[in-house]
């Protein structure tokens, strides 16, 4: 299949972080996005934005056609462009554009536009930070591997704190209306339990308080349960990491041509990688046609 040759520059300029253009590019992208931010929370300020509200609105609708044509662009470079378009980042640059069209039908809309602040996101990808997402990744996969145990855990947690709220209920009832009710109780229990103490509800009798400590001490030995278990599956996620061959820091344009696929956008790809690991593509390109 021969490829675009413009459609390949467009791609190299705005997915290509490594090259000057692309680095260039997304600095001048994240300094719009945190000035259209900061326009956003300053028109709230109502000494400001009567000053300055017409500035304001100018300045929403530049920076919402600064987007819009990115976007656009991004969907044009993209071969597939539907894993573009419904991607984290898709999704995010979308509703970054939506509020300020969106303020022509529904009044008050467009201060939605803070949402622009989940696109700094990308300064991740443009500085190099690629290890800061690589430990998010260790994290993810930790946190999912985790469920069923948590799940497990959680339930346990749940059967105490019914049998402790039944408990208490039986033990103030009569002289604390506090814990006139089961449900009352327990959510007495899981507050304590969780070791917040709020202390808008107390125990009263030599007894209650008697259990109240026992649930107290049980409190923090029940937190490092779940810490320990997402602790032991990221320290197995980032030991298999190592096993990886990682890749290498300071590639040239050519690299980052061949290791971003121009289907599904993916980045994250072994060195000798000659087909994307998400859609199947091949990440190095055939005759490129004008």
């Amino acid at each position: 299949m021969k490829r675009n040759k413009l459609k390949e520059r467009i791609h190299i300029v705005i997915f290509g972080t490594d090259t000057p253009e692309g680095k260039l590019f997304d600095i001048i992208l994240l300094i719009s996005i945190l000035a259209s931010v900061v326009v956003v929370i300053l028109e709230t300020v109502p000494t400001i934005n009567e000053d300055y509200h017409n500035v304001f609105v100018i300045l929403e609708w530049i920076f919402t056609v600064i987007f819009t044509i990115e976007y656009a662009l991004r969907i044009y470079a993209t071969y597939r462009p539907e894993r573009y378009i419904f991607s984290f980042y898709g999704i995010v640059d979308l509703i970054a554009i939506l509020p300020t069209y969106l303020s022509f039908f529904i009044v008050g809309s467009q201060q939605l536009m803070v949402i622009r602040a989940l696109r700094l996101l990308r300064i991740f990808r443009i500085f190099k930070l690629g290890n800061f997402l690589s430990h998010a990744r260790h994290i993810m996969t930790a946190l999912r591997h985790s469920i069923p145990k948590i799940a497990v855990f959680l339930s346990s947690i749940v059967v105490l704190v019914t049998i402790i709220g039944a408990m208490m209920h039986l033990i103030e009832a009569e002289v604390n209306e506090s814990f006139d009710s089961i449900p009352r109780s327990m959510y007495w229990a899981i507050v304590t339990l969780t070791t917040v103490g709020y202390g808008d509800i107390t125990p009263v009798t030599e007894v209650g308080q008697f259990l109240s400590a026992i649930v107290m001490l049980l409190g923090y030995a029940i937190i490092a349960v779940p810490t320990g278990i997402i602790s032991s599956e990221i320290i197995f996620e980032s030991n298999e990491d190592e096993k990886k061959v990682k890749k290498a820091n300071g590639e040239d344009a050519l690299d980052i041509q061949y290791t971003i696929c121009r289907f599904c956008n993916e980045e994250d790809h072994d060195e000798d990688a000659e087909y994307c690991k998400t859609c199947g593509a091949p990440l190095h390109p055939p005759e490129v046609s004008d």
